[in-house]
This record gives structure tokens, sequence and C-alpha cells, in this order.
């Protein structure tokens, strides 16, 4: 049920509207990676304990994550763009409550409420893509610049973070997103135009308790394996919980009418490979980010703001790919763009494997970040075409919370997966180096991230094997379904 006004069957402010909800993902992707950067100065300022500072970004991604299925299903039923301006005006006031916070309880208040929003924000934002542009070629530029905000805006949150720190107030990589927020909602107003799904609109409760209750289990059971390890009490609790509440979820989507995830939506190969490459995906680069940012600050002595900035080849070579996949996606399809990518970034991340604490950034960090960010540019675009493949008007949102949702979780599992990986390396090889003495701490920490990038290049080779064998629409098809997704 769409009120746009159309010419020649196009939106005439598509573009406008593109605009509009890029502005919106930046802000989301910015977010997950500025407060990394803001934390020990937070610390401090409000009295943080080293064993509650993770509650600056669990906070955020408990409520983001598990809240993701119920947001994309509210936004097909109340309609994208009311919910979209719910969102960025509620994303605004809890980042300025964060930005004001005088206790670290209200601090991590605000990032939960933020996350809360983030949940109704982010599915609305990429369901208003999928139904405003029809055009196949066109679509694939919209995503290239969703992708390229999406694979890029993480390095930028690190130097936006370093620099507010620095020169302002940890404050500030809170408080920036609300006049971004309230200028996205202004235009948001004038350039996007309401859509919603058609028929039963009834919303499944059992539904939304089993996977809001399921998800969020799972999101800090692997938080709890990051920080306590797999074997602690309360990770094995929360897992085993998340795997019976998924279940029992599962079940009830069977059965019930008119269900929160219509399992029609992942069941199809190319939506389900999608979702699954994505995780892998998620898992693999989250881990990136975070070793080799500790590599640059603790190894070489790099400033939060400094190591920030090595990150923009990666940012750069996002952007100039997504460019060229955009427009090679409508003339040789998902697939050849896809494999060859994951297959160039998981070489990249192999070549990170050679770092020690006396190689430089220039011949071992530099030509890695460069190879991987072409790769992960050849993915991202193609894998948001396929996640919404075909997908009808009905389910629009929740394909798009879906594809979040399996980002989420990923990175969630990457971070815990290998921080493991990372800590059992670096103690192994104390120990088998007790002859360096002191000198054997740089040493024994830069193994430990090499070997967790191995484990990181392993998953997505194996994301490159999960999306060649399920990924089965060609150019043609892609140009044909793609029209009809929106009914």
């Amino acid at each position: 049920m769409s009120k746009k006004p159309v010419v020649d069957g196009l939106d005439p402010t598509r573009w406008r509207t593109l605009f509009v909800v890029a502005i919106s993902q930046l802000m989301l992707v910015l977010d997950s990676s500025i407060m990394n950067i803001a934390i020990p100065s937070a610390k401090i300022d409000l009295g943080i304990s080293d064993a509650n500072q993770q509650w600056v970004i669990t906070a955020y991604t408990l409520a983001f994550g598990s809240l993701l299925l119920l947001g994309g299903r509210v936004g097909d039923y109340m309609g994208r763009k009311k919910i979209f301006l719910i969102g960025l005006i509620g994303f605004a006031a809890a980042s300025a409550l964060g930005g004001i916070a005088s206790t670290q309880g209200l601090l991590f208040a605000s990032r939960a409420l933020q996350g809360v929003f983030g949940a109704l924000l982010a599915p609305a934002a990429l369901a208003i893509i999928s139904v405003t542009f029809t055009v196949p070629a066109e679509r694939a530029k919209a995503f290239g610049v969703i992708g390229a905000i999406s694979g890029g805006g993480a390095a930028i949150g690190l130097i936006l973070g370093g620099t507010l720190t620095e020169f302002f107030s940890w404050r500030w990589c809170l408080g920036v997103n609300t006049p971004i927020a309230i200028v996205a909602a202004i235009l948001a107003i004038k350039f996007v135009h309401e859509s919603k799904a058609e028929g039963n609109n009834t919303y499944d409760i059992p539904g939304v308790i089993t996977a809001t209750a399921g998800l969020f289990s799972l999101t800090y059971g692997f938080n709890e394996a990051a920080t306590k390890g797999w074997s602690s009490s309360t990770t094995i609790s929360f897992l085993l919980a998340a795997a019976v509440l998924l279940v029992i979820f599962v079940v009830i989507e069977m059965k019930v009418a008119n269900p929160l995830m219509p399992l029609r939506v992942v069941t199809e190969r190319n939506r389900g490979g999608s979702y699954l490459g994505s995780l892998v995906v998620g898992a693999g680069l989250f881990s990136m980010f975070l070793f080799l940012g500790l590599y640059l600050q603790v190894i070489l002595g790099y400033s939060p703001l400094k190591s920030g900035f090595a990150f923009l080849p990666f940012t750069a070579g996002i952007i100039v790919f997504a460019g060229i996949a955009s427009q090679l996606l409508p003339r040789i399809g998902p697939k050849p763009l896809m494999v060859p990518g994951l297959i160039f970034a998981g070489i990249g991340l192999l070549m990170l494997t050679r770092i020690t604490p006396d190689t430089s950034y220039t011949t071992h960090v530099l030509p890695s970040l460069l190879i991987m960010s072409s790769g992960m540019a050849l993915v991202f675009i193609p894998l948001t075409s396929t996640s919404l493949h075909a997908v009808s008007s009905h389910d629009t949102g929740v394909a798009s919370a879906m594809l979040n949702t399996s980002q989420q979780i990923g990175g969630s599992l990457g971070t815990a997966l290998l921080n493991t990986v990372a800590a059992t390396a670096t103690t192994t090889y104390v120990a088998a180096h007790s002859e360096l003495g002191k000198m054997v701490q740089p040493f024994a920490m830069t193994h430990g991230f090499t070997v967790a990038f191995k484990f990181s290049a392993v998953l997505l080779f194996a994301g490159a094997v999960v999306l060649f064998f399920f990924i089965n629409i060609g150019k043609e098809s892609l140009v044909e379904t793609e029209g009809v997704s929106i009914h």
C-alpha cells in the first residue's frame, strides 16, 4: 500500500529518499564504533569499573540485536516512513540523554534506548530503499551507496570518535547523533513516501516473545563468552536458553496464521544463503577491526585517532569498489561478484598473519586493508540485494531485519569465538617462549591476533562456499524478480 506519486512508474524523489536513508544508515554504523574510542574517558568521568565497562557497548547490541525482527514487522504493519521517523527521533533523544548522562546507569540506559530505536530504524531504512527503487540497475546503485556506508562507516566512526574525544569530550560521541537524526527526520517528512504491508496485519505475540527472548539470550551468551569464557555457567545457561527459545519460535512460526518471521522469507535459497553468508561475514570482519585496532594501539603505540586514520584506506577501498560492484551487479549477477569478493577478503586477512611487533604499517597492514576492502565491497552490495530477492511487499521489512540480525549475531559470535582463540594462542605462546623474558608479551599478543586472523579468513572462505552453493540467481533472474518485490 504505497502513497507515492510516480512518473513513468518511478518515484521522482527516489534519489532524495536515498540521501535521507543514507544519513540514517551512516549514523547507525558510526554508532557501532564511535563509542569504542570514548570508553576510557567515560570510565574516568563516570567512575565505571573494568567489570562494567562492557555495558557501554553491550547495552546497545543487546537491545538492537534482540528487537530487530520485531522492529522490521512493526515497520511493515504500521508504515515504514512512520517507523523510520519514530526511530530517528527516538535515536536523537536517546543520544542526547547519553551525552548528558551523569551516572553510569543513565549512560547504559541511554545506550539500550539507542538500541531499541535503532532496531526500528535499520529494517525500515532498507525496506524503504527496496520499495522505492523498482529498476534493478538503480536499485543496485542505491544498495551500492548503503553498502559503501555499511562497510566504510566503522572506520569513519573510529576517526570521528578519536577527534571528538581528543579535542572536545567523549560526550560528543553520543551528542553528535542528535543533530544528524533531527536533520534526517526533517528531510524524511518531505522526501520519504509511506508504504505498508497489505493483507493480514495482526501481530504474532508468542513469536515476538520467543524471538526477542531467544535473540537476547543468544547475544548475551556470546557477550559472556567473550568476557568470561565458553565454560562459564552463565555463558552455557544463556546459550542453552537461546537454543530452546529459538526452536520454540520456529515451531510457533510453522503453526500460526500470520507469523512474525514467515519461514518463506528464510527458506527461499537465495535469501537463506544471504543471511547465512551475512552471519559469517559479520563474524570474520568484526574481528578484523577489533584485533587490528588493538595491534595498532597496544603494539605499535598508535593513538586512538591515529589508529582511526590507519583504517581510512579500508573505507576508501570500500567506497571505490562499491561503485564498481553497483555497476557490475545488473550486468553479471550477484554470484560472480560475491564469491571472488569473499576469497579476496580472506586472502587479505591471511596477509595480516605476517605482522609482528617489528613490522611496519605500510608494508604489512596497508596492502591487506586494500585487498580486504576491494573484496568486501564486492560482497556487501549484492548481499543486500539477494537478501531481499523476490520478497513480497508484505515481508520487506522483516526480510531487511533478518539481514541486520544475522550481521549482528555474526559480530557477537565472531567477537566471542575469536577472543577465545586469540587468548588461548597468546597463553600458549608465553608458555613456549619463556626465554624471551619481558619481551615475550608483545610477541605473544601479536601471535594471538595472527591466529585470530587465520580463523577469520577461514570464516570468509566458508562464506564463499555457502554463497557458491546457495545463490542461483543470474542477472536475468535479478532483473525479472527485483521488479516483482513491490506488489
